[in-house]
């Protein structure tokens, strides 16, 4: 069953596969396509039932108590741009095997479960095609409105109902009812790597905001206009991605990260000025209050290149995520489920926004973290080896296996959930 697993993980990794061994595999290109067409096979071949909801993601049911709640296990199948054969896909990959072996195990054993178990395949978790991030599983969750981010276009000006509509994965389906959610990722860091361990409990999320940043120059003629009478928007916006990368300076070490991901530039033209350029900056720190404390810095640094350059600089907030405290019990069960497998556990936050993030709200909540080599992610030379894979893949079927006989919820209700914070848009 092994041998299965790694066969169907590097087999995905040929759709979009890119010549350094990475994928550009995003949201609802004809790349995406092939890894949904694959995961529709997939499901059909173990005869469970394929529900493809209205924001394109993807569900693989086996009802094993008819009219019960599931168990859901996933992740997400699209990459960023020249992304790697890991992030996401590892865990819808090891989520439909897992299932399988649920299944398997019950039938062995006889045992009644409590729930249903299915997986899923969140539509556009990277947001490098559309932003925001977290897309698809937000939507499932509440945190964001379907016909608003239907709405929502790339820099090509395509829609994501358009986008979903044209590889045919624009759906109508309802989504299962959950009872637990459960995704097993790579850490994206070097923890795990670092001190031998093979499996993280992810414990909580960091804190996130997204700032949108508009500068408003005036194009002119790169020859023919006076250095003194420019109003050049490209030469304020590199000043603005620099004091993005240096607030973090002001803070403790390793308590905060900042980087400008995307800028887009009008008109883009070698003998033209410009006039506009739009960037998105990312601040996440361990507390609210440190980001809270760099956004002011920033606006304050930013409203000085303005007035330096005598231009307009527009700043909004977007994609705020307050920390998210995964449920105790959760913690509890991957320890347990580590010590009776022989598998070393450690307790870890998380940087990155998953999924998990979002369905923690609605439903008890595991996140896993096998290790990455280097801590490199969102990167073609993102790797994690076969061994690791594996050990990560025994894990969520055991962990699964558990809450489909209602291990999680049970300890849930009776004790609750850690703090909880919203996903605020």
């Amino acid at each position: 069953m092994d041998n299965d697993f790694l066969t169907d993980f590097h087999h995905v990794a040929t759709f979009g596969a890119t010549k350094n061994n990475g994928v550009d595999r995003q949201a609802a290109t004809a790349e995406d396509k092939l890894s949904r067409d694959w995961f529709s096979r997939f499901t059909r071949e173990q005869g469970w039932q394929l529900r493809t909801d209205s924001i394109g993601n993807m569900f693989a049911l086996n009802e094993l108590v008819p009219g019960a709640p599931y168990i859901l296990l996933g992740s997400h199948l699209d990459s960023q741009p020249l992304g790697g054969r890991f992030d996401g896909a590892y865990g819808v990959i090891a989520g439909l095997h897992a299932a399988k072996r649920i299944g398997h195990q019950l039938t062995e054993t006889g045992v009644q479960p409590r729930y249903n178990i299915g997986v899923v395949n969140w539509f556009n978790e990277e947001g490098g095609r559309f932003a925001p991030s977290i897309m698809g599983s937000s939507v499932f969750a509440g945190l964001m409105e379907r016909d608003r981010m239907l709405q929502v276009q790339d820099l090509e000006g395509t829609s994501v109902a358009q986008a979903l509509d044209a590889i045919g994965y624009l759906g109508s389906d309802p989504g299962p009812e959950v009872a637990g959610y459960a995704e097993i990722h790579i850490e994206q860091g070097r923890i795990l790597e670092r001190e031998g361990i093979d499996l993280g409990a992810v414990d909580y999320s960091w804190y996130t905001q997204k700032l949108d940043v508009e500068v408003l120059g005036e194009q002119s003629h790169t020859g023919a206009t006076a250095m003194a009478d420019r109003h050049d928007a490209l030469v304020a916006a590199s000043k603005v991605i620099l004091k993005v990368h240096d607030v973090v300076a002001g803070f403790e070490p390793e308590s905060i990260v900042s980087s400008v991901g995307r800028m887009t530039l009008e008109p883009n033209s070698p003998i033209v000025v410009a006039r506009r350029v739009h960037l998105v900056a990312d601040l996440r720190a361990v507390d609210r209050e440190t980001v809270v404390e760099a956004r002011r810095v920033l606006l304050e640094q930013i409203a000085e290149i303005a007035k330096e350059h005598e231009i307009r600089i527009l700043v909004n907030d977007f994609d705020v995520r307050d920390i998210q405290y995964y449920p105790e019990a959760g913690l509890e069960l991957v320890e347990k489920v580590g010590a009776d497998l022989g598998v070393s556990v450690r307790r870890i936050r998380t940087m990155a926004g998953h999924d998990s993030v979002a369905m923690n709200r609605i439903a008890p909540t595991v996140m896993m973290f096998i290790p990455s080599v280097d801590g490199v992610s969102h990167c073609e030379r993102e790797f994690s080896t076969d061994r690791d894979m594996l050990t990560g893949l025994r894990a969520l079927s055991e962990v699964g296996y558990r809450m489909v006989c209602g291990a999680l919820t049970a300890d849930v209700a009776e004790s609750g959930t850690r703090d909880e914070e919203s996903l605020v848009l």
